[in-house]
């Protein structure tokens, strides 16, 4: 049994405690991105963070990212969606096109998608050699670890949703005319290779799931549910990083 089969995908929240839960962790992550950009506390800069999320397309992706930045100044996050490399940055090493993205100290970035398209859909579809994406867990956990060195804080969310739910979205998505162009062959494609995906992000925890850049898979089954979940996720982790750097969090309001 693999990691995904575990998740426990019933876990659910109503509109009205997603409503409530949301007030309390959106305003606590505000104030600890205020004091991890100087702005708030003894104005020492923190860690800087970036959230990672990958997941089944249909997901919730975007709604989670929204939900997590809403209440941030946009000039102290960046928020960086990533899709297939162009032909100019194929000539070069597979994580060279993500490095602008990644945030100094005191800044945040979240990214849609990541280097580990490498080992999901380029080896799925073929787009790099076994050769290659072997390979490419080795420079991944090497990349990560010495950008924790240097004083990242990661949080790797998946979002795992079940064949049929996807299914469900996939429907929803292609009679509703204002989201049917979040739909594309490529979803379609995808699904048709869920069980050769499964076996892609299976092996992908096992080899890129490290104390300092874990792995959180997050049940979003519920979209309410994984909302509330990835920001707390980031509330957690964003403690943590501070107060490995001897900076002790403000209290919550």
């Amino acid at each position: 049994m693999g990691r995904l089969d575990e998740v426990d995908l019933t876990q659910r929240l109503s509109r009205s405690a997603e409503a409530a839960r949301l007030a309390v962790v959106q305003r606590r992550l505000v104030e600890l991105r205020l004091q991890a950009a100087g702005l708030l506390g003894d104005a020492r800069l923190g860690p800087a963070l970036c959230v990672l999320l990958e997941g089944w397309d249909a997901a919730g992706k975007g709604s989670a990212i929204r939900r997590l930045v809403e209440p941030l100044d946009p000039r102290h996050v960046h928020v960086i969606q990533f899709a297939a490399p162009t032909p100019a940055e194929l000539r070069h090493h597979f994580l060279y096109r993500f490095a602008p993205a990644l945030p100094g100290r005191g800044g945040m970035a979240v990214l849609d998608r990541s280097w580990y398209g490498r080992v999901l859909v380029e080896r799925v579809d073929g787009l790099a050699s076994e050769t290659e994406w072997r390979r490419a867990y080795l420079s991944i956990a090497a990349f990560e670890r010495e950008l924790v060195l240097a004083g990242t804080v990661f949080v790797k969310l998946w979002l795992h949703v079940s064949a049929e739910e996807q299914l469900r979205r996939f429907h929803k998505r292609e009679v509703d005319p204002i989201k049917r162009w979040k739909l594309s062959e490529a979803d379609w494609h995808n699904r048709e290779r869920r069980a050769d995906y499964v076996a892609a992000v299976e092996e992908m925890f096992s080899h890129t799931d490290r104390p300092h850049a874990h792995w959180h898979i997050v049940p979003a089954e519920s979209k309410r549910f994984a909302r509330v979940r990835v920001i707390e996720h980031v509330i957690d982790a964003l403690e943590h990083g501070l107060r490995g750097e001897g900076i002790e969090p403000v209290a919550a309001s």
